[in-house]
């Protein structure tokens, strides 16, 4: 162990000034909109309001995937919201999502629009909508459920615990670094053991669990996350492997992964996409 001098919490926790790290400049204890700020509106009813993250790489992928299958009704405007700019705190992002956390769904479709939030909570409404990727039998629903909600249960952990901790925090520290790189390799050897069982986590076919799961934990055990495989051991996990590598040939998982993308080659980022077409001369 350190031998950083123990914190001592206080009778009354207060927050005064950003405490560091990546995000400190946007971080504060309280909720609601910061500034009056409209969101534009392209031609399709579905109008995404995100960023390439994996909670968004969720969302763009899914959409992706419906349009494969033809579902024309899925086309979509994807608008980039810059969280390190605070973006997701201006006036008509919090009226879509009051926990202003991206991504958010505005639907069009119906009236007036319907605003989604949450991850899972617009795969789920998607597969409703255009009746895909959610199997229709009891078992198969319900086992997809489970792993749908295994993943926003997890991620945090693997986020804003183990990403936090390890890549963003001001300085590093050993406990919690241990801490939850120990629960992280506890969640990969769930996964493990699941896809040892079935090719693909909810069974045989490819569901909105793996939608949900593959950006974070496929990204993680493939080397896009934290930079952290090595440290990990990541190879340990060759079912997890076999499963990304996999998702990762499917050609809407490749167009889905770069939308409001802000890092890696140009060639590599579709800031915004509001048609097929966008997709041309990027690496995919």
């Amino acid at each position: 162990m350190t031998n950083q001098a123990e914190y001592v919490p206080p009778q009354v926790w207060t927050w005064e000034q950003p405490n560091g790290g990546k995000f400190a400049n946007i971080n504060r204890p309280t909720a609601g909109s910061r500034e009056q700020k409209l969101l534009p509106v392209g031609r399709h009813p579905l109008q995404l309001y995100s960023m390439g993250t994996p909670n968004g790489v969720k969302v763009t992928i899914m959409l992706e995937e419906l349009l494969a299958l033809g579902h024309t009704g899925a086309e979509y405007d994807a608008w980039l919201i810059k969280i390190s700019d605070g973006d997701q705190f201006g006036s008509d992002f919090v009226n879509i999502n009051p926990n202003s956390k991206i991504p958010a769904l505005l639907d069009h479709s119906v009236s007036p629009p319907l605003r989604v939030f949450e991850s899972g909570s617009i795969l789920l409404y998607l597969a409703e909508k255009f009746d895909a990727f959610l199997p229709k039998d009891l078992a198969g629903r319900t086992e997809t459920m489970n792993w749908l909600f295994w993943q926003m249960g997890s991620a945090p952990y693997l986020g804003g615990g183990f990403g936090h901790f390890y890549a963003y925090a001001p300085y590093k520290m050993e406990y919690p670094i241990d801490r939850f790189a120990m629960e992280a390799k506890r969640q990969l050897d769930v996964l493990d053991q699941r896809l040892a069982q079935s090719t693909y986590l909810a069974g045989p076919d490819y569901t909105i669990a793996d939608i949900a799961v593959f950006p974070w934990y496929g990204a993680l055990v493939k080397g896009f996350l934290y930079g952290a495989a090595e440290f990990l051991s990541v190879h340990d996990y060759k079912n997890v492997l076999r499963w990304a590598d996999a998702i990762l040939e499917r050609p809407a998982v490749k167009r889905g992964r770069i939308v409001n993308r802000t890092w890696g080659e140009s060639s590599e980022q579709l800031l915004e996409r509001h048609d097929s077409s966008d997709f041309e001369g990027k690496s995919l």
